[in-house]
């Protein structure tokens, strides 16, 4: 069984850092959105989409090796830590319940930051059609008729320069 805990720590630690790593990267992203940095924001996103990777993938080992010292402490696979951390040897309860406390603790912070950035990345988008709407006005208004539909006419955008005679 202390090899199956010890193998439960290290993949617990692994998973931490790498949640550790992804809040970096996301505070990075987002001082470069205040910055205005486009292309370190756009550099950003293939590195947190690789750290998303390896979170994953250090989460898949993590329920590993908690589904393998549930079943060694004859309890269903999906036990969770609340019910396996009590049947274990005293000295490596705290150890056990500071890294999952830890890692709990990390997974919000990275979620609260990933929201922050993405709705600072949406606002960006945003303000960037608004702009892109006023460079390129379509003919069609947005006034609708008596039925509440768009009248029937022509949807071309208008040109910039018109064609001389």
């Amino acid at each position: 069984m202390i090899a199956s805990i010890k193998l439960l720590i290290d993949a617990l630690r692994d998973e931490l850092q790498n949640y550790g790593e992804m809040l970096d990267l996301l505070d990075r992203q987002q001082a470069h959105l205040v910055a205005r940095a486009a292309s370190e924001v756009f550099q950003s996103i293939s590195l947190i989409k690789a750290q998303g990777v390896a979170i994953q993938q250090s989460c898949a080992r993590r329920e590993d090796c908690r589904r393998a010292l549930a079943e060694e402490c004859r309890q269903p696979r999906e036990a969770g830590f609340a019910v396996l951390i009590p049947l274990l040897p005293a000295d490596y309860k705290p150890l056990l319940r500071a890294l999952v406390d830890e890692n709990n603790e990390l997974l919000q912070r990275v979620r609260r930051r990933a929201r922050q950035n993405h709705l600072m990345l949406r606002r960006s988008v945003e303000l960037m059609q608004e702009l892109l709407n006023t460079l390129l006005p379509s003919r069609r208004t947005s006034v609708y008729d008596g039925t509440g539909s768009h009248p029937v006419g022509a949807t071309a955008p208008c040109r910039f320069y018109e064609a001389v005679g």
